[in-house]
């Protein structure tokens, strides 16, 4: 099978599933859930979706529970919407990646705010410090 067929299918399967999670009414899966990514096998029998959540990694796989409930209606609800032959069977498996993502940005702002410090000049540096004393100092002089 073309390998261009089986990615125009895997990106149709992950835009109608991110439609679909809205209609799950169960109160395990969380509002604020993304497809991270979705892999289908080559002879389209299984489809493997990562799922994320802001809310934690345990919020997360305690969705993947509820989504596997309901993994029946939402297999019948994506044959109706691609209108393929066969319908993969779904596999949902907790991702942390956005996770892991934020904390990787946090931990850069931080090195970039601490080379924002360290890089300003040393004249610089002083005359604020010293305009901070004078300021002090006036403050307690009135």
């Amino acid at each position: 099978m073309s390998t261009f067929k089986n990615g125009r299918i895997t990106s149709d399967i992950k835009n109608a599933l991110s439609i679909l999670l809205r209609d799950i009414k169960d109160p395990r899966v969380s509002k604020l859930l993304s497809i991270v990514k979705v892999t289908v096998s080559g002879d389209l029998s299984y489809a493997t979706i990562y799922v994320s959540t802001i809310e934690g990694y345990e919020k997360t796989k305690q969705s993947v529970e509820g989504l596997k409930s309901a993994g029946g209606f939402l297999r019948r609800e994506l044959g109706h919407a691609l209108k393929l032959r066969k319908v993969p069977e779904l596999k949902f498996i907790a991702d942390d990646s956005l996770i892991k993502s934020a904390e990787i940005m946090q931990t850069l702002k931080d090195i970039g705010l601490k080379e924002n410090i360290d890089k300003r000049p040393e004249e610089g540096k002083k005359e604020n410090i010293n305009e901070d004393i004078n300021k002090e100092t006036e403050d307690e002089q009135e």
